[in-house]
Protein backbone atom coordinates (compact mmCIF):
# COMPACT_ATOMS: atom_id res chain seq x y z
CA UNK A 1 0.00 0.00 0.00
CA UNK A 2 0.84 3.52 -0.75
CA UNK A 3 0.53 6.40 1.61
CA UNK A 4 1.04 10.20 1.37
CA UNK A 5 4.56 11.02 3.09
CA UNK A 6 5.64 14.47 2.39
CA UNK A 7 9.02 14.58 -0.20
CA UNK A 8 10.52 17.51 -1.79
CA UNK A 9 8.84 19.23 -4.27
CA UNK A 10 5.48 17.80 -2.59
CA UNK A 11 3.71 14.62 -1.44
CA UNK A 12 5.22 11.43 -2.04
CA UNK A 13 4.15 7.69 -1.62
CA UNK A 14 5.81 5.84 1.05
CA UNK A 15 6.02 2.19 0.32
CA UNK A 16 4.84 -0.25 3.51
CA UNK A 17 4.99 -4.21 3.46
CA UNK A 18 2.01 -5.51 4.80
CA UNK A 19 2.33 -9.44 5.39
CA UNK A 20 5.25 -11.93 6.15
CA UNK A 21 8.47 -12.30 3.47
CA UNK A 22 8.24 -15.44 3.37
CA UNK A 23 4.61 -15.58 1.77
CA UNK A 24 4.30 -17.92 -1.76
CA UNK A 25 2.00 -17.01 -4.69
CA UNK A 26 -0.13 -19.83 -5.95
CA UNK A 27 0.56 -20.20 -9.63
CA UNK A 28 -1.55 -18.85 -11.69
CA UNK A 29 -3.02 -19.88 -15.40
CA UNK A 30 -2.54 -16.39 -16.55
CA UNK A 31 -2.27 -12.69 -15.58
CA UNK A 32 -6.21 -11.99 -16.54
CA UNK A 33 -7.80 -15.23 -15.23
CA UNK A 34 -9.53 -14.86 -11.99
CA UNK A 35 -8.16 -16.47 -8.86
CA UNK A 36 -7.14 -16.33 -5.35
CA UNK A 37 -3.29 -16.13 -3.84
CA UNK A 38 -1.70 -15.57 -0.87
CA UNK A 39 0.23 -13.14 -2.39
CA UNK A 40 0.91 -9.70 0.78
CA UNK A 41 0.23 -6.49 -0.65
CA UNK A 42 2.95 -3.85 -0.39
CA UNK A 43 2.82 0.52 -0.26
CA UNK A 44 5.17 2.11 -2.30
CA UNK A 45 6.49 5.23 -3.47
CA UNK A 46 5.23 7.12 -6.65
CA UNK A 47 7.60 9.54 -8.53
CA UNK A 48 6.21 12.94 -8.80
CA UNK A 49 9.06 13.55 -11.33
CA UNK A 50 6.91 10.74 -13.83
CA UNK A 51 6.30 12.70 -16.52
CA UNK A 52 2.15 12.82 -17.36
CA UNK A 53 0.94 12.92 -20.96
CA UNK A 54 -0.31 16.25 -21.84
CA UNK A 55 -3.02 15.28 -23.94
CA UNK A 56 -4.04 12.32 -21.33
CA UNK A 57 -3.78 15.45 -18.35
CA UNK A 58 -5.91 17.36 -20.66
CA UNK A 59 -8.68 14.68 -21.87
CA UNK A 60 -9.33 13.47 -18.09
CA UNK A 61 -9.42 17.13 -16.77
CA UNK A 62 -12.02 17.92 -19.09
CA UNK A 63 -14.36 14.86 -18.38
CA UNK A 64 -13.78 15.21 -14.76
CA UNK A 65 -14.58 18.84 -14.56
CA UNK A 66 -17.38 18.12 -16.69
CA UNK A 67 -19.06 15.92 -14.00
CA UNK A 68 -18.21 17.96 -10.92
CA UNK A 69 -21.01 20.64 -10.97
CA UNK A 70 -22.22 20.29 -7.67
CA UNK A 71 -25.91 19.27 -7.94
CA UNK A 72 -28.14 21.82 -7.32
CA UNK A 73 -29.66 22.47 -3.48
CA UNK A 74 -33.36 23.91 -2.12
CA UNK A 75 -31.02 25.71 0.63
CA UNK A 76 -27.15 25.94 0.31
CA UNK A 77 -26.54 26.62 2.83
CA UNK A 78 -27.73 23.82 4.47
CA UNK A 79 -28.05 20.10 4.24
CA UNK A 80 -31.81 20.44 3.98
CA UNK A 81 -34.45 18.14 1.16
CA UNK A 82 -33.71 14.78 2.09
CA UNK A 83 -33.11 12.58 5.39
CA UNK A 84 -34.81 12.80 8.79
CA UNK A 85 -37.40 15.30 9.97
CA UNK A 86 -36.35 17.83 12.25
CA UNK A 87 -37.05 21.29 13.51
CA UNK A 88 -35.02 24.15 12.32
CA UNK A 89 -34.54 27.81 11.84
CA UNK A 90 -36.56 29.13 9.16
CA UNK A 91 -34.63 29.91 5.97
CA UNK A 92 -37.02 30.74 3.54
CA UNK A 93 -37.41 26.86 2.10
CA UNK A 94 -39.95 25.24 4.13
CA UNK A 95 -43.54 26.24 5.03
CA UNK A 96 -44.32 23.57 7.84
CA UNK A 97 -44.24 25.17 11.18
CA UNK A 98 -43.67 23.33 14.36
CA UNK A 99 -45.67 25.47 16.44
CA UNK A 100 -45.08 24.25 19.76
CA UNK A 101 -41.27 25.46 19.02
CA UNK A 102 -41.80 28.19 17.67
CA UNK A 103 -44.47 29.41 20.57
CA UNK A 104 -41.62 28.16 22.70
CA UNK A 105 -39.22 30.95 21.39
CA UNK A 106 -41.47 33.84 20.90
CA UNK A 107 -42.48 33.81 24.33
CA UNK A 108 -38.60 35.52 24.90
CA UNK A 109 -38.60 37.12 21.42
CA UNK A 110 -41.86 39.55 21.25
CA UNK A 111 -40.12 41.39 17.84
CA UNK A 112 -39.09 37.79 15.81
CA UNK A 113 -36.86 37.34 13.28
CA UNK A 114 -37.34 35.09 10.36
CA UNK A 115 -35.18 32.40 12.12
CA UNK A 116 -37.53 33.14 15.30
CA UNK A 117 -39.77 30.86 13.27
CA UNK A 118 -39.19 26.94 13.70
CA UNK A 119 -40.24 24.93 10.89
CA UNK A 120 -40.29 21.23 10.12
CA UNK A 121 -37.72 20.54 7.68
CA UNK A 122 -36.09 17.28 6.60
CA UNK A 123 -31.96 17.25 6.66
CA UNK A 124 -29.01 15.13 5.99
CA UNK A 125 -26.10 14.19 7.77
CA UNK A 126 -22.67 13.82 6.35
CA UNK A 127 -21.81 10.75 4.21
CA UNK A 128 -18.72 9.20 4.30
CA UNK A 129 -17.62 7.49 1.03
CA UNK A 130 -14.27 5.49 -0.02
CA UNK A 131 -13.98 5.18 -4.10
CA UNK A 132 -11.77 2.92 -5.27
CA UNK A 133 -9.99 2.74 -8.51
CA UNK A 134 -8.64 -0.18 -10.50
CA UNK A 135 -5.81 0.94 -12.07
CA UNK A 136 -3.88 -2.64 -12.67
CA UNK A 137 -2.42 -3.25 -16.29
CA UNK A 138 -6.31 -4.33 -17.90
CA UNK A 139 -7.51 -0.92 -16.43
CA UNK A 140 -4.79 1.71 -18.76
CA UNK A 141 -5.59 3.50 -21.48
CA UNK A 142 -9.03 4.70 -22.49
CA UNK A 143 -10.51 3.12 -19.17
CA UNK A 144 -8.67 5.33 -16.74
CA UNK A 145 -11.06 7.86 -18.47
CA UNK A 146 -14.19 5.83 -16.59
CA UNK A 147 -11.58 6.66 -13.38
CA UNK A 148 -11.32 10.18 -13.99
CA UNK A 149 -15.21 10.49 -14.59
CA UNK A 150 -15.99 8.57 -11.40
CA UNK A 151 -13.50 11.25 -9.55
CA UNK A 152 -15.37 14.08 -11.27
CA UNK A 153 -18.66 12.60 -10.29
CA UNK A 154 -18.02 12.36 -6.81
CA UNK A 155 -16.13 15.68 -6.32
CA UNK A 156 -19.35 16.85 -6.88
CA UNK A 157 -21.82 14.92 -5.62
CA UNK A 158 -19.64 14.99 -2.46
CA UNK A 159 -18.41 18.34 -2.60
CA UNK A 160 -19.72 18.66 1.63
CA UNK A 161 -19.18 15.27 2.45
CA UNK A 162 -16.20 13.12 3.18
CA UNK A 163 -14.11 11.17 0.18
CA UNK A 164 -11.60 8.74 0.59
CA UNK A 165 -9.37 7.69 -3.06
CA UNK A 166 -7.96 4.38 -3.23
CA UNK A 167 -5.86 3.39 -6.68
CA UNK A 168 -5.45 -0.28 -6.49
CA UNK A 169 -3.39 -3.11 -8.62
CA UNK A 170 -1.61 -5.89 -7.32
CA UNK A 171 -0.97 -3.07 -4.32
CA UNK A 172 -3.10 -0.08 -3.79
CA UNK A 173 -2.03 3.42 -2.86
CA UNK A 174 -4.49 6.08 -0.66
CA UNK A 175 -4.64 9.56 -2.61
CA UNK A 176 -7.16 10.69 -0.55
CA UNK A 177 -8.54 9.62 2.84
CA UNK A 178 -11.34 10.93 4.89
CA UNK A 179 -11.92 14.23 5.45
CA UNK A 180 -9.03 15.51 3.56
CA UNK A 181 -9.65 18.64 0.97
CA UNK A 182 -11.23 16.95 -2.10
CA UNK A 183 -9.10 18.51 -5.07
CA UNK A 184 -10.38 16.40 -8.45
CA UNK A 185 -7.31 17.70 -10.50
CA UNK A 186 -4.81 16.77 -8.14
CA UNK A 187 -6.35 13.33 -7.39
CA UNK A 188 -6.11 12.82 -11.60
CA UNK A 189 -2.42 13.79 -11.43
CA UNK A 190 -1.76 11.45 -8.70
CA UNK A 191 -3.41 8.47 -10.47
CA UNK A 192 -1.92 8.71 -13.56
CA UNK A 193 1.76 8.64 -11.97
CA UNK A 194 0.73 4.99 -10.03
CA UNK A 195 2.84 2.80 -10.68
CA UNK A 196 0.15 -0.04 -11.96
CA UNK A 197 1.28 -3.85 -12.87
CA UNK A 198 -0.33 -6.13 -14.02
CA UNK A 199 -2.67 -8.44 -11.29
CA UNK A 200 -5.55 -7.44 -10.01
CA UNK A 201 -6.39 -7.77 -6.21
CA UNK A 202 -9.29 -6.41 -5.06
CA UNK A 203 -9.33 -7.65 -1.25
CA UNK A 204 -6.81 -5.38 -0.40
CA UNK A 205 -8.68 -2.18 -0.64
CA UNK A 206 -12.00 -3.12 0.16
CA UNK A 207 -9.75 -3.89 3.71
CA UNK A 208 -8.46 -0.25 3.30
CA UNK A 209 -11.38 1.02 2.83
CA UNK A 210 -12.69 -1.02 6.14
CA UNK A 211 -10.48 0.66 8.08
CA UNK A 212 -10.69 4.39 6.56
CA UNK A 213 -14.74 4.02 7.39
CA UNK A 214 -13.60 2.61 10.92
CA UNK A 215 -12.25 5.40 11.70
CA UNK A 216 -14.85 7.72 10.43
CA UNK A 217 -18.38 8.78 12.72
CA UNK A 218 -20.77 8.99 9.86
CA UNK A 219 -23.75 6.50 10.10
CA UNK A 220 -24.25 6.62 6.03
CA UNK A 221 -20.87 5.35 5.10
CA UNK A 222 -20.11 2.93 1.88
CA UNK A 223 -17.61 2.29 -0.49
CA UNK A 224 -17.88 2.63 -4.42
CA UNK A 225 -15.45 -0.12 -6.48
CA UNK A 226 -14.71 0.81 -10.07
CA UNK A 227 -13.30 -2.15 -11.69
CA UNK A 228 -13.47 -5.53 -14.05
CA UNK A 229 -13.18 -7.10 -10.89
CA UNK A 230 -10.60 -9.81 -12.85
CA UNK A 231 -9.43 -10.76 -9.44
CA UNK A 232 -6.04 -12.67 -9.60
CA UNK A 233 -3.86 -12.15 -6.97
CA UNK A 234 -4.90 -11.77 -3.46
CA UNK A 235 -7.44 -13.56 -1.01
CA UNK A 236 -11.06 -14.09 -1.89
CA UNK A 237 -12.32 -10.13 -1.68
CA UNK A 238 -16.14 -11.64 -0.71
CA UNK A 239 -15.73 -11.92 3.08
CA UNK A 240 -14.55 -8.15 3.27
CA UNK A 241 -16.90 -6.80 1.45
CA UNK A 242 -19.60 -8.45 3.42
CA UNK A 243 -18.17 -6.55 6.23
CA UNK A 244 -18.50 -3.27 4.56
CA UNK A 245 -21.47 -1.32 6.10
CA UNK A 246 -22.49 -1.35 2.15
CA UNK A 247 -20.39 -2.15 -1.21
CA UNK A 248 -21.58 -0.79 -4.79
CA UNK A 249 -19.68 -2.04 -7.33
CA UNK A 250 -19.75 -0.08 -11.09
CA UNK A 251 -17.98 -2.91 -13.35
CA UNK A 252 -16.33 -1.65 -16.48
CA UNK A 253 -17.39 -3.57 -18.96
CA UNK A 254 -15.19 -2.33 -21.82
CA UNK A 255 -12.53 -5.21 -21.58
CA UNK A 256 -11.87 -7.77 -20.48
CA UNK A 257 -14.21 -8.45 -16.89
CA UNK A 258 -15.92 -10.68 -14.14
CA UNK A 259 -19.37 -10.34 -13.92
CA UNK A 260 -19.97 -12.73 -11.72
CA UNK A 261 -17.40 -11.61 -8.94
CA UNK A 262 -19.30 -8.27 -9.29
CA UNK A 263 -22.37 -9.09 -8.93
CA UNK A 264 -21.60 -10.86 -5.54
CA UNK A 265 -19.30 -8.27 -4.48
CA UNK A 266 -22.48 -5.94 -4.96
CA UNK A 267 -24.11 -8.95 -3.02
CA UNK A 268 -22.73 -9.55 -0.16
CA UNK A 269 -21.88 -5.90 0.55
CA UNK A 270 -25.55 -5.26 0.85
CA UNK A 271 -25.41 -2.76 -2.70
CA UNK A 272 -25.73 -3.00 -6.00
CA UNK A 273 -24.16 -3.54 -9.25
CA UNK A 274 -24.34 -1.14 -12.46
CA UNK A 275 -22.02 -1.82 -15.58
CA UNK A 276 -20.35 0.86 -17.28
CA UNK A 277 -18.62 0.65 -20.75
CA UNK A 278 -17.21 4.39 -20.47
CA UNK A 279 -17.31 7.76 -18.71
CA UNK A 280 -20.79 8.44 -20.15
CA UNK A 281 -21.61 5.89 -17.94
CA UNK A 282 -20.35 6.74 -14.66
CA UNK A 283 -22.45 9.86 -13.23
CA UNK A 284 -25.65 8.24 -14.14
CA UNK A 285 -24.29 5.33 -12.35
CA UNK A 286 -23.13 7.43 -9.52
CA UNK A 287 -26.66 8.82 -9.28
CA UNK A 288 -28.11 5.77 -8.80
CA UNK A 289 -26.24 4.52 -6.18
CA UNK A 290 -27.13 7.69 -3.98
CA UNK A 291 -30.61 7.37 -5.07
CA UNK A 292 -30.65 3.58 -3.60
CA UNK A 293 -30.71 2.96 0.15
Amino acid sequence: MYEPQPGKGGVALRAQKQGGSNARAKPLPSAIEAGFTDDPAELAVIDEQVAVEPAVRQRARAIAAALSVPRPRADCSSRRGQGVLASLPYRGAADDIDLDATIEVLAERPVPDDEDIIVRDRIRSTRAVVLLVDVSGSSKGERFMTSAAAVGALAGELERDKLAVIAFWSDAAILLNLGEPVRPFELLDALMRVPARGLTNVAFPLQLASDQLARSPERDSRVILLSDCVHNAGPDPRPLAAALPRLDVLLDVSGERDVELGRELARDGHGTLHLVRDFHDVAPAVSQVFRER
